[in-house]
């Protein structure tokens, strides 16, 4: 059962969009220099479509995205969140940060606007490092992802 420890408005997780980070707990990835050691417990709440709904009816018209952070130990419950938030409220964007290196064959990834895939690796950075390993993919309308990362470098400020 996935179960989530908080939640929280982000604004840089998802290039463009408002987005509601939900936090996933009982990571199976433990990647060294995680941020987030809380989250390799099983501790929270359920994450179920209840769940979906309260965050919807609480946050529906501040949010444009709900944001998976985590959630590799059931990724199959994450793609049926994911499902249930395109049919049934088809106005939000949907996204998934997962730490593996390749999603896993039980996840339909149409299910998803965003997907980003790759562990933390310390020494080559987060998404905001040109050196990272982790990338982020935006569905495109044809149904085909793009790799975006190149929206989290932050270009050289230019005088003017």
């Amino acid at each position: 059962m996935l179960k989530y420890v908080n939640t929280g408005i982000v604004f840089q997780e998802i290039p463009d969009e408002v987005t509601l980070a939900i936090n996933i707990s009982n990571c199976p990835c433990h990647c060294p220099g995680c941020h987030s050691h809380y989250l390799w417990d099983d501790i929270g709440l359920p994450l179920d479509t209840d769940a979906i709904d309260a965050f919807i009816e609480k946050y529906g018209t501040d949010i444009t995205c709900l944001s998976f952070m985590g959630g590799d130990a059931d990724p199959a419950g994450v793609n049926q969140l994911a499902q249930y938030i395109h049919e049934t409220y088809p106005q939000f964007k949907v996204a998934w940060y997962s730490g593996r290196i390749r999603l896993s064959s039980a996840v339909n990834k149409q299910d998803f606007n965003y997907i980003k895939i790759g562990p933390y690796i310390k020494h080559l950075g987060p998404l905001k490092s040109p050196t990272t390993n982790q990338h982020l993919y935006r569905q495109r309308a044809d149904g085909e992802f793009e790799d975006i990362t190149y929206r989290f470098w932050r270009q050289q400020d230019m005088a003017i």
